[in-house]
């Protein structure tokens, strides 16, 4: 029977590796997923960014064990020549087979129910502090609170779009909309478009999208150099805008995080009322219609408009410390141009993620994402599980010679306000032939 197997080397498989012909290896068995694409719950941008290479680990992080069935009526008749597994993702899998016998995948406690339930109570809360109160004080503690609600409820929202936090699909589609689209006026459709893309392609400069901000923040300086983003399709323009802006992220780094949520709310709009084909429009666009009702409602109900103005910026500043969060777990992490490499998933996830030390009290803080490295190998781990197999997770990064990088919400700080003050450095020196505008020469005059 051996000898009678169709194969195709590793250099036949990356020819396919294009819109309508994306082909796949998983464990040396070649899949034809061009059609597919189109109905994968994880959308096309995974497939596209991995086709023409083995994604093996990839398949194995994101799926579970039911999800093989579904392979073999994609199954070319091809198998990769020459497969080979590296001993990292040996170790890998057997990782994985190991939690999977544990029901650790399946063991989630009761998170989501008290999370739900904090939300509710925060909510609650928050109403009767603007209804009930005419202080001025109690208008700004409610405020922090709907920042904190808001916090809680979109880690019920990132838990349910990697793994089944509900009883049901259908439940935990509504958890879903409930605690994106309604409550924090962020699509979960949006964020599933990114996210996933983020992990697929952790810290490339010109595949993950969470990496490009300019001209606000640059985390590299071959930024300067005007890559173009394979995720948005454009080009990232270096122009005098963005060399002024850059130049002094190290210092607007946190007064940006203050108001970034209004970033993530006209990207919400942008992407809901494009051609792009978006999974549940109908509904991402009622779970935001529900948000700009209430929200907008409950701001009327303050005295006059600069209570209004304060009450936002305070809310925004206090989920300011997720979005914060969010960008340390990477920031000042290793970076690299160029397409994610499905050989090399346990390499690159340890390479791109920081993860931040803290007690086991402040998990429900951090929404258990401060284990980011385990999370990005194990995403369809529940949070309640991430603090146990970290030391498992430190002991094979030992092992095979790869980092392993925790550091204290302080450390995590400076090392990623050291990683932008670099690069606004380098985006100051007038060396580099990137153009500049009349502003920046002005502030940057010397002698």
């Amino acid at each position: 029977m051996e000898g009678k197997k169709k194969f195709i080397t590793a250099e036949e498989l990356k020819k396919h590796n294009k819109p309508g012909d994306l082909w796949i290896s998983i464990q040396g068995k070649v899949y034809n997923v061009s059609d597919w694409a189109k109905e994968h719950p994880g959308g096309e941008i995974p497939l596209l960014n991995l086709a023409g290479q083995d994604v093996t680990d990839a398949f194995i992080a994101y799926h579970p064990g039911t999800a093989w069935k579904y392979l073999d009526k994609l199954f070319t008749g091809y198998y990769l020549q020459d497969f080979q597994v590296s001993d990292v993702s040996k170790d890998y899998r057997r990782l994985v087979t190991e939690f999977s016998k544990m029901g650790m995948f399946e063991t989630k406690g009761h998170v989501t129910f008290c999370s739900l339930a904090s939300v509710a109570v925060m909510f609650a809360i928050v109403l009767y502090g603007i209804l009930r109160c005419d202080s001025v004080w109690a208008h700004l503690g409610a405020a922090m609170v709907l920042g904190m609600l808001w916090i809680q409820s979109t880690y019920v929202g990132h838990d349910s779009g990697h793994y089944q936090v509900m009883s049901s699909r259908g439940y935990n589609r509504l958890a879903q909309i409930i605690t994106g689209n309604c409550l924090t006026g962020i699509s979960i459709a949006w964020w599933k478009w990114t996210h996933n893309a983020h992990h697929i392609a952790c810290n490339s400069l010109d595949y993950d999208p969470d990496l490009q901000h300019i001209p606000f923040f640059a985390v590299s300086s071959r930024f300067f150099n005007s890559l173009t983003s394979c995720f948005y399709g454009r080009k990232l323009n270096f122009d005098p805008l963005a060399r002024f802006l850059i130049s002094y992220q190290h210092l607007t780094f946190y007064p940006v995080m203050c108001v970034a949520r209004v970033n993530l709310y006209l990207q919400t709009l942008l992407l809901l009322f494009s051609n792009r084909k978006v999974p549940d429009r109908a509904f991402n666009i009622m779970g935001i219609l529900v948000f700009w009702t209430w929200f907008p409602l409950l701001l009327s109900y303050l005295p006059n408009w600069p209570e209004r103005f304060m009450f936002v910026l305070t809310s925004f500043a206090v989920t300011s410390i997720q979005h914060i969060q969010f960008c340390l777990n990477h920031f000042s992490a290793n970076v690299y141009v160029g397409p994610p490499n499905g050989n090399d998933w346990f390499e690159k996830q340890t390479s791109g993620t920081l993860d931040i030390a803290c007690s086991s009290w402040m998990d429900w803080f951090f929404g258990g994402l401060q284990f980011q490295l385990e999370h990005h190998l194990f995403p369809r781990l529940p949070r309640c599980q991430l603090r146990k197999v970290s030391p498992v997770v430190k002991d094979l990064c030992k092992k095979h010679n790869l980092p392993y990088r925790s550091l204290s919400f302080w450390d995590a700080n400076v090392s990623t306000i050291k990683t932008l003050r670099t690069a606004a450095m380098q985006a100051r020196d007038v060396s580099n032939t990137a153009p500049k505008n009349l502003l920046w020469e002005a502030v940057n005059t010397h002698g």
